[in-house]
């Protein structure tokens, strides 16, 4: 992989002396993933790239709600692109920025990035978050089955998000609460507008569905029933 990092450095800085120098001081750092040190590769070669990471990783910077033209950018090698999304989407992932970063994954596959694992661990996480159990059920069992070098910190987390995903239902007061997360979550991060206002109405709505059922209940039956 290093290799191949310096070929695609040395082809986007045109040989560039000092960032080659700069490439060698980076990878060099063996305590540091692939990963880290191919997104600092990228933000040595590519401006775009640089500004994306450095707004990524500043817990100033509000994260956006649409993923950057970068990661379409066919001109670009799907070798950054691909692997640019998955630090980038980790760091969102991370920030409990599961929209964006689950956005920019879908436009990649687990087989084009340098971690595969990390890629359907970090899909998991904000699909199990976001409450689409379906997609993140299927994502774990590629994280526990497929990925055979996944680390057991991330086989052991996906498969109590399973166990998790079990217990939920549709329309009970779990689900209202999950609901109610993500909104405060979204509030968090300054992402109102219509998305989180749509969740507040489920909610609302959820609740006195919820509180109908109770009152029903708690009534008397009527005189000379059975």
């Amino acid at each position: 992989m290093r290799a191949k990092a310096q070929a695609w450095l040395k082809e986007a800085v045109k040989g560039d002396a000092a960032k080659m120098q700069q490439f060698e001081a980076i990878w060099k750092q063996e305590g540091r993933s692939t990963l880290d040190r191919l997104a600092d590769t990228f933000a040595l070669g590519n401006a775009d790239a640089a500004k994306l990471l450095a707004k990524a990783r500043n817990p100033l910077v509000i994260p956006p709600q649409q993923a950057a033209p970068l990661f379409k950018d066919t001109k670009q090698s799907e070798f950054l692109r691909a692997n640019l999304a998955l630090a980038y989407a980790r760091t969102m992932s991370n920030r409990r920025a599961h929209e964006i970063a689950l956005d920019v994954l879908k436009g990649f596959r687990a087989e084009q990035v340098v971690d595969p694992a990390a890629f359907l661990f970090h899909r998991a996480v904000c699909e199990h978050a976001l409450t689409q159990k379906d997609d993140a059920n299927k994502t774990i069992q590629r994280l526990i089955y497929d990925a055979i070098d996944s680390p057991e910190r991330y086989k052991t987390v996906g498969a109590l998000m399973m166990l998790d995903m079990q217990t939920w239902k549709s329309k009970d007061l779990a689900a209202v609460g999950r609901i109610m997360d993500n909104i405060e979550r979204r509030l968090d991060l300054v992402h109102g507008g219509p998305v989180t206002r749509e969740l507040q109405k489920q909610a609302v709505l959820r609740l006195d569905e919820l509180i109908k059922e109770l009152e029903n209940k708690a009534k008397p039956p009527p005189p000379g029933g059975s």
